[in-house]
């Protein structure tokens, strides 16, 4: 905590300094009495040979000089000079988070939330969609994976963090959004107009049904003969709070749904537009399939430190045939999980390639509503694989590529190819 007050107080210097510009002030504010107090300014005993003075310079003379006094706001100082610290970085996923910005992710993971319903990320310093979350006004109005956001109402995202476009499109119950975007491998912009909602996000959900009776697929010459074959399917939609509680209420009645149909030949985990969450979580729903002991997840502390995930429960569903779908929306934790299955032969992955963020975050309170979230590691796969690259991700390849028609909504060719290599084991 001391740590990051202290470099606050630097950043404090740098933004102000930025704001005053290079024209002096004429007037005279001699009689001017400052309301902003410090309590801290000694440096931890790690810094305790950095020169402060410059910055208690620049600091005194914005408050005696500048010549708004109701624009020195020191929370807002305070938490810019944050912001800006962790943007330093470079790191789209160390970030810093406002009392508000801190409550809304907390209730994004919740299950819970007002807003348009969509994950967003950082590629080549543009903001882009991750994923939409199923059933939001985002999804319903058109918003895909790998959008761009371009505009939020007038302003340009160009330059913005993800703190600040949250803030920007979260909103109130009823109120409207536009945003400009750019879909994937498109070259026009199109504005989109979202009325934002309360977003519940249920975690999980499952059916069981005959090859014949699956709504989103056709029925190619391939499945022709399998019309009574019965699939079991699992969508994953994130990974929050109350995500393994979900989850083992859905499996528990799936398998005795399973057992009452007879004759499942396999099972789809989807994970598609899946934009991820806890790391522990991962580790829980991969344990479903795998071994008890397995490693799931590599973390990777950098210089030589490594800590392996293990599985620590037994699952239902170890030796039932899997197929895991993947899109550029699936991140994080869904690829977590989708690497370790595929690196213990365990599923075959089907779809598009996935996002790519290969880091994990340590998330802190750190009083007053504010909280911080700091990338403390890249992760690897059982194999030591990496979804990352760099700052922006390469993301897991899949066994099989299958992309959508993104004309024809009711054809879900990912799942057809899922149902087809099923139905053939």
């Amino acid at each position: 905590m001391r740590v990051i007050r202290f470099f606050i107080l630097i950043l404090i210097a740098g933004i102000v300094g930025y704001y005053i510009g290079v024209n002096k002030i004429s007037f005279d504010w001699k009689q001017y009495k400052p309301s902003i107090s410090v309590v801290n300014k000694e440096p931890p005993s790690s810094l305790s040979n950095l020169d402060m003075d410059r910055f208690w310079t620049v600091f005194q003379k914005v408050q005696e000089g500048y010549y708004d006094k109701k624009a020195i706001d020191a929370d807002k100082m305070l938490n810019g000079a944050i912001t800006g610290m962790v943007n330093s970085l470079d790191d789209p996923y160390t970030v810093f988070l406002p009392p508000t910005q801190n409550k809304d992710f907390k209730q994004m993971l919740s299950g819970q939330f007002s807003g348009i319903g969509a994950e967003l990320g950082l590629r080549d310093k543009q903001v882009v969609v991750v994923a939409p979350i199923d059933g939001s006004p985002a999804q319903k109005a058109g918003i895909k994976s790998g959008d761009a956001i371009l505009k939020v109402n007038d302003d340009a995202t160009s330059g913005w963090t993800l703190t600040q476009t949250v803030e920007k499109i979260r909103g109130p119950k009823g109120t409207q959004v536009a945003l400009t975007v750019q879909h994937k491998n498109e070259s026009t912009e199109k504005i989109i107009k979202i009325i934002r909602d309360t977003i519940t996000v249920k975690s999980v959900a499952a059916w069981v049904k005959e090859v014949g009776a699956i709504d989103q697929i056709n029925k190619p010459a391939a499945l022709s003969a399998h019309q009574k074959d019965k699939i079991a399917y699992i969508r994953l939609s994130q990974f929050g709070d109350n995500t393994n509680q979900e989850w083992l209420t859905t499996i528990n009645a799936l398998s005795l749904d399973m057992q009452k149909k007879g004759a499942v030949k396999g099972l789809i985990l989807d994970l598609r537009n899946n934009p991820g969450g806890y790391v522990n979580d991962a580790v829980f729903i991969a344990s479903e399939f795998l071994k008890m002991g397995s490693p799931v997840v590599i973390q990777d502390y950098g210089s030589g430190k490594e800590e392996s995930l293990v599985v620590k429960r037994g699952g239902l569903l170890m030796n039932t045939p899997l197929v895991v779908l993947i899109n550029k929306g699936s991140a994080s934790a869904s690829e977590i999980v989708a690497g370790a299955l595929r690196d213990y032969d365990r599923a075959t992955l089907v779809g598009e390639q996935s996002f790519g963020k290969g880091t994990m975050q340590n998330a802190e309170d750190l009083g007053n509503g504010s909280g911080i979230h700091v990338t403390i590691a890249r992760w690897l796969t059982p194999k030591k694989s990496w979804v990352g690259n760099g700052k922006n991700g390469e993301g897991l390849k899949p066994d099989i590529v299958v992309t959508l028609d993104s004309k024809d909504q009711s054809h879900d060719a990912q799942l057809e190819k899922a149902v087809e290599i099923l139905t053939k084991k």
